[in-house]
């Protein structure tokens, strides 16, 4: 090899100058591990392609030489690199070895040689993706998968990963574990006692080998199971135990394999190793196929990077060589110059784009890749710019058909979970309602079987103030005995903080039940409610006055006094019609809209009746409007209308389920109306709380008892007892979702699915078939859907007739009065000559001439003939006198002798 660089260099001095030397040397250290030889391989491969290949560099060959060292001997390495660097080398590509990497970088840099590799240093320059940007990746998919609970098994001397940036950037409970080849079982049996179902792995490829065997023996293969690899190699390692559990197992890549290109410079390194193991100075190797990891692909990429930059650098520079020593440490002036120009290269590479800032990569691709039942697929991508982006979110959210069973745990209440409770049903044909058939259809979108069962203590789930323990479904989920909880379950902030929620698939409040206040009872005189009783009475008092103002008005005006026989002269007399009774007759008749006849003749007195009868219209108008709503719609008595109501009073008890979001929602409430009925509630003895909704509906059916509860359990109750009704609106809102363990994979799942129906109707069905069904519902009186006015019964309108026969009493009466005080007035008995009987005015002879004295009369008597009067001479407009006289009196057709 040397005689060929010196026949090189003797071929220099007759070309014409150059900016870079004919032959440029470099430098790689490796280790000597015997199955480390990708990465060497490639190197040699790079150089080899680079050498043949004159477009990048037509008048240079790139020379190599090869160092090998042990991983933790500082020593060694630093004894290698300054050979390396007393060869003549113009650049060190160092291994991936951080440890080591950090060592040859400080040599490098106190000499100003570039060191192509994985370092952080001045003179350095990083192929390998940014720290920084490889953390937000991680982060972005950590987030996407929504972990909030995960556990990160690093090793000591390895890491690709910022475990404390992770740990500080995410919302989750993170588990660290320092592990070890001897330590991996026992740590992933303590992670599986935790229930720690989210593992990031971040180990050597030696330490993966070990740790998937480890991960079979502890059967923590199972589908709620899910590892994200940090290394970029995952394609590599034998998967062959993990594809049909549904185990899932996710990683990002740096090469992509199924690329073309990248296929061929895979089958040229393969041909090119097999020509190179025949050499003596590859002895130590043995001849295994090659496979591109993400190492080696790094290698060959940092070679082409060195080479462009050479390139660049040859467009407007000399390069002088020159040979640094360690000893006399004397900085090469041409390493300055070199490395900017490495800075400024682009390039695409088997590792994709590649551009650096500051001598870090800044420009770079990682697919996302995921485990699949027959193969591992590229479920998205990770850049810079662009951040996360999931192209196959259905290898998350997987809605095939797999071969999972998952346990899920419900509450009895009507309608959304039943029981049959005969002999012949058993396993999940115990159980019917509306959110066992969602659970049915979920299923079947999703794809997973289910054992659903009772949660033991009949709870949905509430946490205790003092203990600060959970009880109910909630509990059964923090302690992953269950998969999945169903039912009537609220979420709320205080279970979203311990467990997860699907998408709500049904949207509710809380409202109170009441029993249906009873109607108002029909009075007798209910002709009366269209006007207050105030309003009756100033109506009366206004009668009065008016009439006392026509009457005196009349009085005083002069136009209202008139002649009462204008024609007789000797008996001049003038007379008022308005008098006193006269005045009352004329109001009232006004009022009645009767035509009295009265009528006034003065100004005054006409300005009286027509403000009263305008006063009469508008009075009578506004009865007459008011009487059909008053005598048609059934008035009910509401004791309550709404929750201030029900707060502000004592006569009612009100409660709620026991251990429910709606108890949470009272006692936790800062609404001053709301805390003073939880404090009711919690105060009250006998308890105003009940263990389930049955118990509460016969509370309320037995009276005073007001019940809060959510408004679908509540809509499905009215409907079908219409004894019960609802008062008031929501008091808050919220909604019903299927709860799941923290970070459980099927909660996205769910959620999908849930949207998915809600878009196609079919929760909508199946509230309709649970909620609406007409053979269960009641039929309510709603006056509002009335086609026709309800008819008028007695007790509505019967005070009218008391009414008329209490004036017809009265008029009798009143006449019987008026009989009695002219019967009174003329009861003497008087002497009446009969001649003054005779009918035609007959006479009789003074000899003959009689005297007939009237009798006694009696009252009664006098009653019974004006009574037999009036049935016999009905068509008789006068009565005769003579019925009032003897009967010697009444036979006078023959004169008397």
């Amino acid at each position: 090899m040397f005689s060929i660089v010196r026949s090189l260099l003797l071929l220099r001095l007759f070309t014409c100058a150059s900016s870079i030397p004919a032959v440029i040397r470099v430098g790689a250290i490796f280790p000597k591990q015997p199955i480390k030889y990708n990465s060497e391989l490639a190197f040699r491969y790079a150089i080899h392609r680079l050498n043949n290949d004159k477009s990048l560099l037509p008048e240079t060959i790139v020379d190599y030489d090869v160092e090998y060292v042990s991983q933790h001997n500082s020593f060694e390495t630093a004894r290698k690199v300054c050979r390396l660097l007393g060869a003549g080398v113009q650049a060190v590509f160092s291994p991936a070895d951080s440890v080591l990497a950090a060592h040859i970088n400080s040599i490098c840099d106190a000499l100003d040689i570039p060191n192509i590799g994985r370092s952080a240093h001045d003179f350095s320059i990083n192929v390998y993706p940014s720290k920084e940007y490889v953390n937000q990746a991680f982060i972005d998919v950590i987030r996407y998968l929504n972990w909030t609970r995960f556990g990160i098994l690093h090793e000591r001397e390895y890491g690709i990963i910022d475990l404390h940036q992770i740990s500080r950037s995410v919302q989750a409970e993170v588990h660290m574990r320092q592990v070890s080849r001897g330590s991996y079982l026992s740590i992933l049996n303590d992670f599986k006692n935790k229930e720690i179902h989210n593992v990031i792995i971040d180990t050597s490829s030696d330490g993966i080998s070990i740790l998937l065997k480890n991960i079979l023996q502890q059967q923590m293969n199972e589908y709620k199971y899910h590892y994200f690899f940090t290394s970029f190699d995952l394609e590599t390692y034998d998967m062959e135990d993990f594809k049909y559990n549904f185990v899932n197992i996710t990683s990002f890549r740096l090469v992509d394999i199924g690329d073309v290109a990248v296929k061929q410079i895979l089958k040229d390194i393969e041909n090119y190793g097999h020509h190179i193991f025949q050499s003596p100075d590859f002895s130590q190797h043995s001849r295994k196929s090659f496979s591109l990891e993400s190492e080696p692909a790094l290698m060959f990429d940092s070679v082409f990077v060195f080479a462009m930059g050479l390139q660049t650098l040859e467009q407007s520079h000399i390069l002088d060589l020159y040979n640094v020593t360690c000893d006399a440490e004397i900085p090469w002036n041409g390493g300055l110059s070199l490395i900017n120009y490495l800075n400024a290269v682009e390039w695409k590479g088997l590792t994709g784009p590649i551009q650096f800032k500051e001598g870090q990569r800044i420009q770079f691709k990682l697919d996302l890749i995921k485990l699949k039942q027959h193969s591992i697929v590229k479920v998205g991508e990770w850049t810079p710019h662009g951040h996360l982006n999931i192209t196959d979110p259905s290898m998350f959210f997987d809605s095939g058909s797999m071969n999972v069973t998952l346990v899920v745990i419900t509450i009895l209440e009507t309608p959304y979970v039943m029981m049959h409770y005969g002999k012949n049903f058993t396993g999940n044909e115990r159980f019917y309602g509306f959110c066992v058939d969602i659970l049915e259809t979920i299923s079947h979108e999703v794809g997973f079987g289910y054992i659903l069962d009772l949660v033991p203590d009949r709870k949905y789930g509430a946490k205790d103030p003092e203990s600060g323990e959970w009880n109910g479904m909630v509990a059964q989920l923090m302690k992953y005995k269950a998969d999945l909880a169903v039912g009537s379950m609220t979420i709320t902030y205080a279970r979203e903080s311990v467990i997860d929620f699907t998408k709500p698939f049904m949207n509710l409040g809380i409202s109170i039940l009441f029993k249906v206040p009873t109607s108002e009872p029909t009075r007798l005189f209910s002709f009366m409610n269209p006007l207050a009783i105030e309003i009756w009475i100033y109506v009366l008092m206004a009668y009065i006055l008016v009439s006392i103002c026509i009457y005196l008005v009349g009085k005083i005006s002069p136009i209202e006094w008139k002649y009462i026989n204008p024609c007789d002269f000797n008996n001049i007399t003038i007379g008022n019609q308005f008098t006193l009774s006269d005045s009352f007759w004329f109001t009232i008749g006004t009022l009645m809209q009767q035509s009295p006849d009265i009528y006034p003749r003065a100004i005054s007195t006409r300005i009286i009746s027509s403000i009263w009868g305008f006063f009469s219209l508008i009075i009578v108008a506004s009865y007459t409007a008011n009487l059909a709503a008053f005598l048609t719609t059934e008035r009910m008595i509401n004791p309550i209308e709404n929750a201030e109501d029900l707060a502000s009073q004592t006569e009612i008890s009100y409660g709620t389920l026991d251990s429910g979001s709606t108890m949470t929602f009272f006692r936790d409430s800062m609404i001053e109306t709301y805390k003073k009925m939880w404090r009711s509630m919690d105060n009250k003895n006998p308890s105003a709380f009940t263990t389930t909704y049955e118990d509460g509906i016969r509370r309320v059916n037995q009276g005073n008892y007001a019940y809060l509860m959510e408004s679908t359990m509540l809509d499905y109750i009215v409907q079908r007892d219409c004894n019960l009704t609802q008062i008031g609106g929501l008091l808050d809102t919220k909604g019903y979702g299927i709860a799941t363990p923290k970070g459980s994979p099927w909660r996205d799942k769910i959620s999908l699915a849930i949207l998915e129906l809600q878009e196609k109707g079919d929760i909508q069905m199946l509230y309709d078939k649970w909620w609406k069904n007409t053979d269960e519902t009641c039929t309510r009186k709603s006056p509002s859907k009335q086609s026709k006015a309800n008819a008028l019964g007695l007790e509505s309108i019967g005070g009218v007739f008391v009414v008329l026969i209490a004036g017809i009493l009265v008029a009798v009466v009143v006449a019987l009065f008026e009989f009695w005080l002219n019967f009174r007035h003329n009861h003497e008995p008087k002497a009446v000559p009969c001649s003054d009987l005779l009918p035609g005015g007959k006479t009789v002879p003074e000899t003959n001439e009689r005297t007939y004295i009237q009798p006694k009369r009696c009252f009664w008597i006098e009653i019974f003939e004006e009574l037999r009067y009036a049935s016999w001479c009905l068509n008789k407009p006068k009565r005769p006198e003579l019925n009032r006289v003897c009967s010697k009196c009444k036979n006078t057709s023959k004169p008397i002798i």
